[in-house]
């Protein structure tokens, strides 16, 4: 393929991705939470940006519209934070994914993302980045919270 061929593709997948995500306001704004369509634009180019500097691929449907509607009813979101949140969440869901080898399909992957952030987190998106794979999961599936801090294996 030609440099050419391949912009033009990827630019039909930006357009396919920011449509995926624009209806996600509807649902989001029963939270008090709203995206712009600049915001949602940086977001998709985040995406494809996060994409490349992991070395992954997606066919079809992205992560953000899951991470959308998974997140938007955290306690810990606010119209202030939300953006932000947005675009570490989808960098930590490209950084486990790779971690987990595919063992983890996007939405147990996600599943577990939402748990940790709402519960031993609490938002802090520094936090759930922070934490192994091993970790996020083990946590996750067992409701390991009683472990001393220095028990936690965070980078």
């Amino acid at each position: 393929m030609k440099n050419e061929e391949i912009k033009g593709l990827t630019n039909i997948q930006k357009s396919y991705a920011l449509a995926e995500i624009q209806g996600c306001n509807d649902l989001t704004f029963a939270y008090g939470l709203s995206l712009t369509e600049t915001q949602m634009i940086e977001l998709v180019e985040a995406r494809f940006n996060a994409l490349q500097e992991t070395g992954r691929i997606e066919f079809g449907h992205g992560v953000l519209k899951k991470l959308i509607e998974t997140f938007c009813d955290s306690p810990y979101l606010t119209q202030e934070n939300y953006l932000e949140t947005l675009f570490e969440l989808q960098d930590s869901f490209y950084y486990f994914k790779n971690e987990s080898q595919e063992l983890l399909s996007d939405d147990e992957l996600i599943t577990f993302m939402k748990i940790y952030f709402d519960g031993f987190c609490q938002g802090s998106t520094d936090c759930l980045s922070g934490t192994s794979l091993e970790e996020l999961c083990r946590r996750t599936r067992y409701g390991d919270d009683d472990m001393e801090d220095e028990e936690m294996h965070l980078f």
